[in-house]
């Protein structure tokens, strides 16, 4: 594997991708932040987030302020590499020194790889869990989308796996050897057991009011939405019957895929898609709805 500079990028993922298909459908969201848990369980880029992010403080509006960057990578079509660039020179200055002394960057090519590899594994669950099985030549596809989608950051591609094979074993090794239950992991799933905070503005009355249901479902999705080993780090409870009734939403959603067409796309795809499929005309709508 070599470094890529800008020259060697290749062109942006466009309409014929499985990747526009699905990584800006809505129901991704029912998977929850697995991805972001996943992405502050790595030693590096969890101390990277402590020491310089607000997400301690503004946990939400940090969320949101990322997602729309990494879509636009996604499904930005000329803009890709630009939007790319500008993800990456967000974490020029993300460094400092781990509690044992040693350094850490978020541009070390290990780490920004292991953020973009959280994102695919979201992907690929959601699209399991609550669409439809992929076959095998699909997820080889999706990977090789992946490269492409990566290598629109402008960073050393060094850490990426050749193929999909060699990913699903570089991800086994990252779950079973790597990841760990960090602070910033711990805080960003910790409204699983200590509730919801309360939103600014909303009385104190009426929060106690609605949020026993809020908390339910924020965990139901959140927890349900982890792997295991996820779970089993972070110590967050999750039982056969939780199991039960998860894979029964799940399924509940998947039979729906049938009359999911007729929604409003609005309803169907974020902002960020919808923006790209337009650009894109009828035929290349098509497209997508072909791959």
């Amino acid at each position: 594997m070599t470094d890529q500079t800008p020259h060697a990028r290749p062109a942006p993922l466009g309409p014929s991708s499985l990747t526009w298909r699905f990584f800006g459908d809505t129901r991704m969201l029912l998977v929850g932040p697995r991805a972001a848990v996943l992405q502050n369980m790595l030693p590096a880029l969890g101390q990277g987030v402590l020491d310089h992010s607000v997400f301690f403080s503004e946990t939400f509006a940090r969320l949101k302020r990322s997602a729309g960057p990494i879509l636009d990578t996604v499904y930005g079509g000329p803009e890709s590499r630009r939007t790319g660039e500008r993800v990456r020179d967000f974490h020029r200055e993300i460094k400092g020194t781990m509690p044992d002394d040693s350094r850490y960057h978020a541009l070390d090519p290990e780490t920004f790889y292991w953020a973009h590899a959280t994102f695919l594994d979201t992907m690929l669950h959601g699209i399991e869990t609550f669409i439809r099985p992929l076959r095998e030549d699909q997820k080889r596809q999706i990977y090789e989308e992946s490269k492409t989608w990566f290598r629109m950051y402008g960073v050393s591609d060094r850490a990426m796996p050749e193929d999909w094979e060699a990913f699903q074993a570089y991800w086994e090794r990252m779950l079973e050897k790597e990841i760990v239950p960090h602070k910033t992991a711990r805080y960003g799933v910790g409204y699983v057991t200590k509730g919801l905070p309360a939103p600014p503005k909303v009385p104190a009355p009426l929060w106690r009011a609605v949020s026993p249901p809020l908390n339910a479902l924020a965990r139901f999705i959140t927890v349900g939405g982890l792997h295991p080993r996820m779970r089993e780090l972070l110590d967050l409870p999750w039982s056969a019957a939780d199991e039960r009734r998860h894979r029964r939403f799940a399924a509940a959603v998947r039979r729906g895929n049938r009359l999911w067409p007729l929604l409003p796309e609005a309803v169907r795809y974020a902002p960020h898609a919808r923006r790209a499929f337009r650009r894109e005309g009828a035929a290349g709508q098509a497209r997508i709805l072909a791959s």
